[in-house]
């Protein structure tokens, strides 16, 4: 199903193509310098906090450059500190005050942070779509594999100019 994608260039086009009434949001994960958030971290989250990654203001927890052009028309949600988009965040009660039923997941890593928040969304009672062109993972086996087999449990998943075509009015 999928090949090389080019994530970035499709979100971008994504984005710049969707109309005024789609709230676009962002929902980075950030650390403190010396990774308070996170009590006897395992898996991903520990080998994070080893690496130092995703610290505030360091290289991969910054906004993607090319995001920035966009400015305002992107929603950035705060207080992520682990996979799910929902935890720590006001990301529920801006969807709920918003009356936003439909969500459109894009973004890294598939079988990570897009699982999971894919997952709570269904959970939570959301219509949830998978933009399978706008997602990566750490490998093209997982990218497919959670597109082919593990996203369809819980949500559609669609291209980005499927989502443009068939189904924005």
């Amino acid at each position: 199903m999928l090949h090389e994608l080019n994530v970035l260039q499709n979100t971008l086009n994504l984005i710049h193509d969707l109309p005024e009434s789609v709230a676009i949001i962002s929902t980075t994960i950030v650390f403190s310098e010396l990774y308070e958030e996170l009590e006897d971290p395992v898996g991903i989250l520990k080998s994070i906090k080893e690496l130092g990654a995703f610290k505030r203001n360091t290289f991969g927890a910054e906004e993607v450059p090319e995001f920035q052009s966009i400015g305002e028309r992107i929603v950035r949600m705060e207080g992520k500190h682990g996979l799910n988009a929902f935890i720590n965040t006001d990301l529920e009660t801006y969807l709920r005050t918003n009356n936003i039923e439909k969500i459109m997941l894009a973004g890294c890593v598939c079988s990570i942070c897009i699982d999971s928040t894919g997952r709570s969304a269904y959970d939570k009672g959301f219509e949830v779509y998978m933009l399978s062109d706008c997602i990566t993972g750490r490998t093209m086996f997982e990218q497919n594999f959670y597109c082919n087999e593990v996203f369809p449990l819980y949500s559609e998943v669609i291209t980005s100019k499927e989502l443009l075509h068939e189904r924005l009015p």
